[in-house]
């Protein structure tokens, strides 16, 4: 009987890409050997294995997917029992601007010494026009896009959580309650919590860790 491999997906635990790339498997109900990685110090089998040499990388069969709303898309087009990819054309707005601007400035914030050119609190002040974009629209609805989450949300959340977390008194000061009780949401999730477990760097001929709904 011909066994099919399991997909590997390479990861790095704090990583907003592979945050929203576990949630999408989690949510999709799928399973999946997941190897964590130190940025530091990749391993041979991931360079061999990522194109880009970046997280996440997803190997399913002969297929390599390099990029993490990819491997959101090759998980829910398999099972989408939450129906996150129906969504609005909104949607994949907000997520080229979570994924362009937002992740620009955000990073020009956060990694401020990397960017002696830029002025971190001008960068922090265009990351938190966005952030008040999504504020505005979740005075009117639950989740982004409307009374239920979709691939917006699971796709954009890690982000302002990293955003967030680069200073969380200042960022609960701030006037978004909105977001805040949205991404507290997100945060307090069964999900959330399965994805952000402490898993140890994965190293050749290690047993294989199982993630996702199956392995529960």
């Amino acid at each position: 009987m011909l066994t099919i491999p399991r997909p590997i997906l390479w990861t790095f635990r704090r990583c907003p890409y592979a945050i929203r790339a576990r949630m999408a498997v989690l949510s999709a109900g799928l399973e999946v050997e997941l190897r964590e990685i130190k940025l530091k110090d990749k391993p041979l089998a991931f360079l061999r294995a990522s194109p880009s040499a970046t997280v996440p990388s997803l190997q399913a069969a002969d297929l390599i997917f390099d990029e993490s709303l990819d491997i959101m898309l090759w998980a829910l087009g398999k099972s989408d029992p939450h129906g996150l990819l129906k969504m609005p054309d909104i949607g994949e707005t907000l997520i080229a601007q979570n994924d362009g601007p937002f992740k620009a400035a955000l990073d020009h914030t956060k990694y401020a010494v990397r960017f002696p050119d830029l002025d971190p609190q001008s960068e922090r002040a265009q990351a938190s026009d966005f952030i008040q974009s999504l504020n505005t629209r979740l005075a009117k609805y639950l989740f982004l896009t409307g009374d239920r989450p979709t691939l917006a949300d699971i796709a954009i959340f890690p982000f302002v959580r990293q955003f967030a977390h680069i200073d969380r008194a200042w960022f609960d000061a701030q006037p978004w309650p909105n977001v805040i009780l949205w991404l507290d949401g997100f945060l307090q999730s069964a999900d959330f919590q399965k994805a952000m477990t402490k898993v140890t760097v994965w190293e050749d001929g290690t047993r294989p860790y199982l993630f996702g709904r199956a392995s529960e």
